[in-house]
């Protein structure tokens, strides 16, 4: 083995107690970033309130956050190579928390641009890093820890909104974002006392797509791109259309909530699901329930519209899981942390910029018209997994 540096991989499989330290650590930081990164939803009628944004302008001013996040994914796991992923993923949710904090002091919209961008660049650490900790802790066995690490993920997105929006009714934005910082510097202390060192090797070369057929990760990375666009366009704009239909902020964080803990069942639903009907079904399943799903809700009144929340959620969140899994399918051994943060790069960087295209639609034309826009744009991922299904190692 090289004596160069690398944060993932070792010859020696790691005790089963370090695997699921690993596996902890990943789901705590994955809880935080995620939360963090989605609690943006909660504050964006404040900030139109605050600086008079149009939708367009809010889209940009989260994709700030998710555009600095997508753009640092590969430096990120360049940095662990060099300094170990358990220390840059404790600077990196430190940093994420200081972001909140000068959110906290910021008197102006450039001084808010400047928080979360900050806090973006630290949460670009979470998901290469925690990703291929647990695949490279679990090995072949790996896709059943990877579901888990990204269940906690959504636990976090459902909590952290929720909490933000119940602060948020007592207390000045501002404040709110000081006690969330908080809490991000006491995950940060428990990653770096729990998260083992999982031994080093150098990553030695580029991601190589591999399965039956040429281009498998580019496909699979097409389709995570379209599905994570549709999950972010519609998301910005689910405050919004509930508050159309009456929704105070409270119930606004509520029903992010309801989504977000469908997405957690989601999670484990596609992941049997896939597991049992494979990539391509599941595909097809939960991206034309997506579109089916945003329909219904538009069409519906306030407390109808909230019972539909947790479906969508189901399907609109369900497919990452059944990606994700399938990314060490399609990489040789030995890749999988530069393969996650060129997948995570690509659909976390769509995540930032389609909202905005989006966001265009809804400034012309309404809410409705982006949401709308949003549910088109999930069947594009259909004939996508439909050419991507023959070029899996395994197929059902």
């Amino acid at each position: 083995m090289s004596s160069s540096a690398n944060a993932f991989r070792s010859d020696v499989t790691p005790p089963a107690s370090r695997a699921r330290r690993a596996l902890f650590s990943a789901g705590l930081s994955h809880a935080l970033h995620d939360g963090y990164t989605d609690a943006i939803y909660i504050f964006l009628p404040v900030w139109q309130a605050e600086f008079a944004l149009g939708f367009s302008a809010l889209a940009a001013l989260r994709g700030l956050y998710s555009g600095t996040m997508a753009a640092l994914q590969i430096p990120a796991g360049r940095l662990a190579e060099r300094w170990g992923a358990r220390f840059v993923l404790f600077a990196g949710t430190l940093l994420a928390a200081l972001g909140y904090a000068v959110a906290g002091l910021s008197g102006s919209l450039l001084g808010l641009c400047i928080a979360l961008a900050i806090g973006g660049a630290g949460s670009a650490t979470q998901h290469p890093l925690a990703s291929a900790a647990v695949s490279n802790a679990y090995g072949a066995k790996a896709r059943g820890p990877l579901g888990t690490y990204n269940f906690a993920g959504d636990l976090g997105k459902a909590a952290l909104p929720a909490i933000v929006a119940s602060l948020l009714a007592v207390m000045p934005w501002r404040s709110v974002v000081w006690v969330i910082a908080t809490l991000g510097v006491l995950v940060a202390l428990i990653v770096w006392a729990v998260m083992p060192a999982l031994g080093e090797t150098k990553v030695p070369a580029p991601v190589v797509a591999q399965g039956k057929g040429r281009g498998g990760f580019g496909l699979l990375l097409s389709i995570g791109i379209f599905d994570s666009s549709v999950r972010m366009g519609f998301l910005t704009f689910l405050p919004f259309l509930l508050a159309e239909k009456g929704a105070g902020l409270p119930l606004i964080g509520f029903a992010l909530t309801l989504v977000f803990l469908g997405g957690a069942a989601g999670k484990f639903a596609c992941g049997w699901l896939g597991g049992r009907m494979g990539v391509l079904a599941t595909v097809l399943i939960t991206e034309i329930g997506t579109a089916a799903a945003i329909l219904i809700f538009l069409a519906l009144p306030l407390t109808p519209a909230m019972t539909i929340l947790p479906i969508l959620g189901i399907v609109m969140n369900g497919t990452s899981s059944v990606l994700y899994g399938t990314v060490p399918e399609l990489v040789p051994p030995g890749l999988e942390a530069r393969a996650f943060a060129l997948f995570y790069t690509g659909t976390i960087g769509s995540g930032a910029l389609s909202p905005v295209l989006f966001g265009v639609v809804g400034d012309l034309a309404g809410p409705s018209s982006g949401a709308i826009a949003a549910a088109a744009a999930a069947l594009i991922t259909c004939p996508l997994a439909v050419i991507l299904a023959p070029r899996l190692k395994t197929q059902r």
